[in-house]
């Protein structure tokens, strides 16, 4: 008969949700575990965000030192790229990046059980051969690329961000479905690599905006580097070694495909059906947003488990709202940041607070600045986009942002700060913008919100 092994709270999953969770809930757990089928060093660092932006790095700084033109700079276009190298540089810098959050896992000793877990009843936690009896259960799973079986079928010349840098070199042509972030800012890089790249999306955005002007400038720019085709279906083929691309009538031949069709929860096979818990059309469990208790159930999602919010930050917050719940009799409410989301391609794109998608018509003005002719931007050769502000029309209150342009990822931060304290229009223009910055681009997009709510509202205040 298995020996039961009685703790006060089981965290399964070892990545950025769980290792935060554990941080949480070890100020007052006297006994836990952490489990982990491996390999450790969270997806953000093994395979996300960190060797997808060095790559990045290493793409945009020879793209931009070969092309540059008109500044008294001569031989670029005699600039060559070693690309294994290149790629070898990713992957010392990943395995940098994964050093903290191993060491943090394997500290644990035997704490840190090794295996894949499986409910064998309400409270309990099979692993291998031992069995775990949890007053409470974190799950923080993660998530894994969606590929589909027809995808599967063509082996190793489909890859997804969790086996792109480990290739020891690029071929030449390859192919990109899917334009989410993850999609655009990878094709862009492959592209600025000297790979010719040819990306497919069934829908008619990039990037996940929703405003129709900050989409059409975002891929007006991006198809200056690469060829895109939106709003089509597509079918793979193997053919003589290559990958035909199907679609529209039409056959593009690829050495490689990048599949970037989003990411799927960890949660099947954990046995969640097995206790009585029911999964919707998504395999989700019912799920109380503010506490991530699962309904009527001792059980915690945190992170990508969760599919609330798929992104670092979130998941942070998420494992730190889950840990600090689990150790307490009545789990407790958060609030959360105000929403932001980067993608680091080349005009940077970001969204802040309710994207326009999510306004109700009627109920907002939109304040717009062009960067063509930004002093700042034209300076760094980077004077192209367009930032879009959306405030309330009642009162003047900033809601939120869409923008593709120059020094996205430090505006989007602005913009979320001031959405998170509440500002107004007028009371962001009342803060200091430095010449000649980027940042002038929001004052000058937050000038027109005004001009057009003292309009409506005949009060506002125009700085």
């Amino acid at each position: 008969m298995r020996r039961l092994e009685r703790v006060e709270v089981a965290i399964v999953g070892a990545g950025s949700a769980g290792l935060a969770a554990l941080g949480e809930a070890r100020k007052a757990a006297k006994s836990f575990v952490l489990i982990d089928e491996g390999p450790l060093g969270t997806t953000c660092a093994r395979v996300g965000c960190m060797p997808s932006k060095a790559l990045i790095q290493a793409a945009n700084e020879f793209h931009r030192a070969s092309r540059a033109r008109g500044r008294g700079l001569r031989g670029g276009g005699k600039l060559r790229l070693d690309i294994p190298e290149a790629l070898a540089w990713v992957r010392k810098l990943r395995d940098g990046f994964t050093e903290g959050p191993i060491l943090a896992a394997e500290g644990l000793g035997r704490r840190l059980i090794r295996g894949r877990a499986r409910f064998a009843g309400p409270n309990l936690l099979r692993v291998g051969e031992r069995t775990f009896l949890a007053e409470r259960v974190i799950l923080a799973t993660g998530s894994r690329p969606v590929v589909p079986e027809e995808f599967l079928a063509l082996g190793a010349k489909v890859v997804t961000t969790d086996t792109l840098f480990d290739l020891k070199d690029l071929p030449a042509r390859i192919g990109v479905i899917g334009l989410g972030s993850i999609g655009l800012e990878i094709g862009q890089a492959l592209s600025r690599l000297g790979c010719d790249v040819m990306a497919f999306d069934r829908s008619r955005g990039v990037g996940n905006l929703t405003d129709p002007a900050v989409n059409a400038c975002a891929l007006r720019e991006f198809s200056r580097e690469f060829r895109i085709r939106l709003g089509v279906e597509v079918r793979l083929v193997a053919r003589g070694g290559k990958i035909e691309v199907r679609t529209g009538g039409r056959a593009y031949v690829r050495d490689l495909i990048l599949a970037s069709l989003g990411r799927r929860p960890n949660l099947d096979g954990l046995g969640l059906e097995s206790i009585g818990v029911r999964l919707d059309e998504r395999g989700l469990p019912p799920l109380e947003e503010g506490t991530l208790k699962v309904r009527g159930r001792p059980i915690y999602l945190a992170g990508d488990a969760s599919a609330l919010r798929p992104l670092l930050h979130e998941a942070v917050d998420d494992g730190r709202i889950a840990g600090f719940n689990a150790v307490r009799r009545r789990p407790r409410t958060f609030g959360r940041r105000a929403p932001l989301s980067i993608t680091f391609s080349e005009p940077n794109l970001a969204l802040v607070g309710s994207p326009r998608a999510g306004l109700k018509r009627g109920g907002f003005v939109t304040g717009a600045a062009s960067f063509e002719t930004d002093a700042r931007s034209l300076i760094l050769g980077e004077n192209r986009g367009l930032l879009h502000v959306y405030a309330r029309a009642l009162d003047g209150r900033f809601l939120g942002a869409e923008m593709a342009g120059p020094a996205g990822e430090h505006l989007g931060h602005l913009m979320a700060w001031a959405l998170q304290r509440g500002l107004s229009v007028d009371e962001m223009l009342a803060l200091p913008f430095y010449h000649p910055s980027v940042e002038e681009g929001l004052r000058t997009a937050l000038r027109d919100a005004a001009r057009k709510l003292k309009r409506r509202l005949g009060n506002t205040t125009l700085l």
